[in-house]
């Protein structure tokens, strides 16, 4: 046994070393040529669009030999069986998952798009490459078994993951990385649709949450067109749905596609709330009584019978949708499709089963599409396209039910090519995702993220607050007073020691009111009568809110913002009140903080050329010096550190060697987050007082 781990350990360290000496030898390539930065920039744009575009071929590749595995293979194995073998190959897939499951259920709950957006936002875009593998193979399992659920949310998670695994080899910065992640994710949907616009917008809108930079932009525009390239070499040029005409009609009934899009947002709206019932039931009831292979097993006969009589419910639908696009369709097939669809999506996904929404949308907006115009031509003898309504429905469809309306706009705008179209599509796209953003007040995407407790930043400012704690702005000029304090003695106390606030606490110390002058006026006023027979606690307010030391100022501010209270007392972590937080200590950190943040801007192009041993003075008694980290620092954070508190500097920003994307070749400048952990290849470049530099420099060389 012993053996067997040292073995594997061994080929862990081969690999892992085969990759650090491609990452020595690029990094060293691009050293050697001296290429200008945004060269660099663009060459792994590119490199990155080639490898998502591979990556979405051989995904494309695994789904369809699991459909021949499964309804080819398997099937002829049990052909005694008849027909019913249908049944059970559904049932088998959702068992293979639900193992899965058991065998890595950290890594499977890391589940499409979402985990994206969390890799691009909290976690400097890192995605663990097992949790690419895995979602990889899982949804196509899924697929491949006749899971009616599309390959597009794991496609771009893919994307994302391959992405972020050539950051990882190109020691890229988290703020690099967040960017070719995203730009991953966008260039695997461009790839699965041929689309490269759609894909850029996708990126945009869902895993970046419509934060739009320049360089992002780069990043996305050469990733998606390469990714879509690749895509057409090795899986050809025809696009995923096929049609001979799409002719919009006339201008005067445009409004029927108004109508539509205002139908499918209110059609969006009952599939997410219809999801959410069903997620909820899972995860609060059915996942608590019964095993998820159970619970997985139920759900995959239900599909297998599904599809036991209607073969088209099984796997992505495209097929049916080009059948919608291109020839007649009876609605009773057309309308039972639509209803399997509506009702098993959740079930399989909730259950615990691996797939996107993305081509179940498309099908339900194809099949919405198909019926609302058969029903303009049968019961109001209005001639209009089919085919037209299909790809409208789609499009309104994919746009509300997942929140991406230029997305949505872009991906069918694209299939068509038709400039003639891009209106009527606009109407109904744009009208279906407000009328499903105005009932969820947000974005389905912001929606699933705050459930998870995961809060959507309203920018510069609120990233600023949050950086900041109640304990590094908080004064310790606190007025206390006992409960029983008469009130003469109280109004004593107040002539002597002036304050805008008073709070009182009990036996034990602990605050239970405040005063504030709209308390104390009333009692002025009548201070002959109520004076002797009051004391503080009777005209104390009860209702006092008290903060922790660890808490940050984002929601101290919003605290402030929500009641009429000023201020708040501070309590440390035994629960001992140690200060008060004030509004205007909220905003002098926040001031503080931003000016830091200009000086870090401002001073950049100098930091990087700064001399080590002689440093740079900015004002009498301040000096910025770079320093090479501590032995002791290494492996260790700033909030391990408590740099600020125990050296009274400021880390401007670190030097790390050896870096493909700098301005110098063998650098790359990082303005590092309280998680931050030294490396042995950093250098420290650090602002203060010359006295704390002097002690820093005693301390540590």
């Amino acid at each position: 046994m012993f053996m067997d781990k040292l073995k594997i350990w061994k080929s862990g360290k081969i690999i892992t070393g085969y990759f650090s000496s491609i990452r020595y030898s690029i990094q060293g390539f691009f050293a050697k040529n001296e290429y200008p930065e945004y060269t660099i920039f663009s060459i792994l744009a590119i490199i990155t669009g080639a490898s998502v575009g591979l990556a979405a071929v051989l995904f494309h590749k695994l789904i369809q030999f699991l459909e021949y595995f499964f309804f080819d293979l398997v099937l002829n194995k049990f052909a005694f069986i008849g027909l019913g073998a249908v049944i059970a190959i559904p049932i088998i897939g959702m068992l293979i998952q639900s193992l899965m499951i058991v065998l890595f259920p950290k890594t499977a709950k890391r589940k499409g798009v979402i985990d994206v957006i969390k890799a691009v936002s909290t976690r400097g875009g890192y995605i663990p490459f097992r949790t690419t593998l895995f979602h990889a193979l899982a949804p196509a399992i899924s697929i491949g078994s006749g899971g009616t659920v599309g390959p597009e949310g794991p496609a771009a998670q893919i994307g994302g993951g391959v992405a972020s695994k050539l950051g990882q080899l190109f020691d890229l910065s988290d703020q690099r990385k967040r960017m070719f992640t995203a730009a991953g994710a966008g260039a695997a949907i461009s790839a699965v649709f041929n689309t490269p616009l759609g894909g850029i917008f996708f990126a945009l809108e869902v895993v970046l949450l419509n934060d739009f930079h320049t360089a992002t932009f780069s990043a996305l525009i050469l990733a998606s067109v390469t990714a879509s390239v690749i895509s057409r070499i090795f899986l050809g040029d025809n696009p995923t749905f096929q049609f001979l005409d799409a002719g919009v009609g006339p201008y005067e009934n445009f409004y029927l596609f108004l109508i539509l899009g205002i139908l499918a947002g209110i059609f969006s709206l009952l599939f997410i709330r219809y999801s959410s019932i069903i997620s909820d039931l899972f995860r609060k009831h059915l996942k608590a009584k019964y095993p998820q292979w159970a619970l997985m097993s139920v759900v995959g006969l239900m599909v297998g019978v599904s599809g036991y009589f209607f073969s088209e419910i099984f796997g992505i639908g495209y097929e049916t949708i080009n059948k919608l696009l291109n020839e007649g369709v009876a609605w009773q097939l057309v309308v039972t499709l639509l209803i399997l669809k509506f009702i098993l999506v959740p079930l399989i996904l909730s259950s615990g089963g691996f797939g996107g929404i993305f081509a179940p949308s498309l099908f339900m907006g194809a099949t919405f599409g198909y019926l609302f115009a058969l029903i303009l031509q049968s019961l109001f003898g209005v001639e209009v396209s089919t085919t037209t309504f299909v790809l409208v429905g789609m499009g309104a469809m994919l746009g509300g039910i997942n929140s991406i309306p230029i997305s949505a706009i872009m991906i069918i705008f694209e299939m068509t090519k038709d400039y003639a179209f891009i209106l009527p599509l606009m109407l109904a796209v744009v009208m279906s995702s407000m009328i499903v953003q105005w009932k969820l007040k947000g974005t389905i995407t912001a929606k699933h993220l705050e459930e998870e407790g995961f809060e959507i930043s309203s920018g510069r400012d609120t990233a600023v607050l949050k950086s900041l704690t109640v304990a590094e702005s908080m004064k310790r000029d606190i007025f206390i007073v006992k409960a029983n304090l008469p009130v003469p003695s109280l109004i004593s106390q107040l002539v002597e020691n002036p304050h805008n606030v008073v709070y009182t606490a009990d036996s034990n110390e602990k605050i239970i009111g405040v005063i504030t002058d709209n308390e104390i006026m009333p009692i002025i006023t009548e201070y002959d009568t109520l004076s002797k027979m009051l004391v503080a606690n009777d005209i104390a307010r009860s209702d006092v809110i008290i903060v922790n030391e660890s808490d940050n100022l984002d929601f101290v501010f919003k605290l402030l913002g929500k009641g009429s209270s000023h201020q708040f007392p501070v309590k440390s972590e035994d629960g001992k009140i140690t200060g008060i937080i004030r509004r205007q200590d909220v905003i002098s950190a926040y001031n503080k903080a931003t000016m830091k943040m200009n000086v870090k801007d401002s001073f950049a192009t100098e930091l990087r050329t700064l001399n080590q041993s002689k440093g740079s003075k900015v004002a009498d008694g301040y000096s910025i010096i770079e320093k090479a980290v501590p032995r002791e620092f290494i492996g260790k954070s700033i909030v391990d550190l408590k740099f600020r508190n125990n050296y009274g500097l400021e880390i401007l920003m670190v030097k790390h060697k050896l870096s493909v994307l700098a301005e110098e070749a063998n650098e790359r400048i990082i303005i590092p987050s309280t998680e931050y952990k030294f490396t042995s290849n950093d250098l420290l470049v650090l602002f203060g007082s010359d006295e704390n530099i002097e002690k820093f420099k005693k301390m540590y060389f």
